[in-house]
């Protein structure tokens, strides 16, 4: 197999190469090493590569043999790095295998490396002091998104179809928008974190993948979904296999659009644009759209405060077992400066301040509920800007805190972390590009347990307004 056929097959048409013989894997882990040696010095996605983790003699599974990566704040095999985007853990490894990771593995996908993040997932780009800034294919000035950036910027650049992602605010979702792919946040309960004792996120985060094409995502889902003995959320489970609703048009679906976001911030013209015309696909396809919009339910700071509170106790936590388990001392010189802030901040949380938050959770959910028993689906832009300069949100700068750096995370991304707090499944659809040639998502959510109904919404997209071939410049 060449390297342009490589490229342009997705993730489940080249398992079925592999099933047949027609290729092996071990030929496609050589197309992969290849894209990355030649792009990765230009984008810088992927941390390194692994030559000893790769797929069994005789792969089976709807990905046999898919090359695949795994994020720096994700999941990783036993022994492997994981130093979460960070300093303070540089050279840390994984102690055990996870179900998500046996998950994979068992649909057939070969691990191959490790994708960029930044410190401990909290920005909304990938940019970070150990690894440095992680370039958008599509333009190497701007950021790919985060925190998921290193996955998405892979797979748009061809590196691999389908790349390990996760979401506690918009991680999947927002890089997929910067890079031009397809990313879906399933909903709370969806996918186990087990055998770990601790919800990510107090349940904010959700883990799956971002791929080119709709099914590769659908698939997965199929593969890693349910739960394992002892998770603390249990979601019913599927009706049907979600690769194959993709290719099953909805009925006609009642469509709320909202384009301007909960906290009142200017949104640019191509993002309106971008939601607007996917509006007008949509009741093209004989779905009904009307303008409408969820009220929050508490007010836009608070709502950033709760969310402030969660992350950094997170955050703290982390910091701490990193610094255990590497023996450094938690400082400016192993932290970045907002995390150190944020480190700081969750450290002197009450308990009190915490349940206080979870309970401000749940008054969003109660509320934003509320909305989805008269629709279907929310549309709105994935995010407010089209992606933005490289150090446009640098994690290392002096002068905020906690609240502050929260804040100016939210206003960068504010349609995408509700979704977050309520657990609905929301998904990025790559149907758009911005005046000067970058990707713009449209972010699409649903009631909760319906990612069927998302998948049935992004196929029907998807044939009608084909993405999977669209490749940045440097891919040709």
């Amino acid at each position: 197999m060449n390297i342009d056929e490589y490229v342009k097959l997705d993730g489940l048409a080249l398992g079925k190469l592999v099933r047949k013989g027609d290729v092996t894997a071990a030929d496609l882990a050589a197309c992969a090493q290849q894209v990355i040696a030649a792009l990765n010095p230009h984008i810088n996605a992927v941390i390194e590569t692994y030559t000893d983790r790769g797929a069994p003699p005789q792969p089976t599974g709807p990905f046999a043999g898919v090359p695949f990566l795994v994020k720096d704040v994700g999941v990783a095999p036993a022994g492997a790095r994981r130093e979460c985007g960070s300093r303070i853990g540089e050279g840390a490894t994984a102690t055990h295998d996870c179900a998500l990771l046996d998950r994979f593995r068992t649909a057939g996908f070969q691990i191959i490396g490790r994708t960029t993040a930044p410190e401990m997932a909290f920005n909304v780009t990938t940019e970070n002091l150990l690894h440095g800034p992680t370039r958008n294919p599509w333009d190497l000035s701007r950021s790919p998104g985060g925190s998921s950036g290193g996955a998405a910027a892979a797979v748009a650049a061809g590196m691999v179809p389908v790349a390990e992602a996760n979401d506690g605010g918009g991680s999947i979702r927002i890089p997929a928008s910067c890079c031009g792919v397809f990313g879906l946040k399933p909903g709370r309960g969806r996918v186990s974190a087990a055998p770990d004792a601790w919800e990510y996120l107090n349940g904010l985060s959700a883990a799956h993948v971002v791929s080119r094409s709709v099914r590769d995502s659908a698939a997965a889902l199929d593969a890693i979904q349910g739960p394992e003995p002892g998770d603390p959320y249990i979601i019913a489970p599927p009706t049907r296999s979600y690769l194959n609703e993709v290719a099953r048009p909805p009925e006609p679906l009642r469509i709320a659009l909202m384009t301007t976001p909960w906290n009142g911030g200017k949104v640019d013209a191509d993002c309106i644009r971008a939601a607007i015309e996917a509006a007008d696909l949509c009741e093209t396809l004989g779905h009904r759209v009307e303008e409408d919009a969820p009220a929050l339910g508490v007010d836009w700071p608070g709502f950033v405060e709760a969310n402030a509170r969660i992350w950094c106790t997170n955050i703290a936590r982390m910091v701490d077992a990193l610094a255990i388990e590497t023996g450094r001392q938690i400082s400016p010189d192993t932290l970045e400066a907002t995390t150190l802030a944020c480190y700081e901040y969750g450290k002197r949380l009450s308990a009190g301040e915490l349940l206080g938050a979870l309970d401000i959770c749940n008054m969003v959910s109660r509320s934003v509920g509320d909305f989805f028993t008269r629709h279907d689906m929310l549309l709105t832009p994935t995010l407010p800007l089209p992606p933005q300069p490289l150090g446009t949100y640098d994690a290392n700068q002096g002068g905020l805190d906690a609240l502050g750096w929260t804040s100016r995370l939210f206003e960068a991304s504010p349609f995408t972390p509700i979704f977050n707090v309520t657990g609905q499944p929301a998904m990025s659809v790559p149907l758009a590009m911005s005046r000067h040639g970058l990707p713009l998502g449209v972010q699409f959510a649903a009631r909760m347990n319906r990612e069927d109904l998302l998948f049935r919404l992004a196929g029907q997209l998807e044939q009608a307004t084909p993405w999977a071939m669209r490749y940045p410049p440097r891919m040709g």
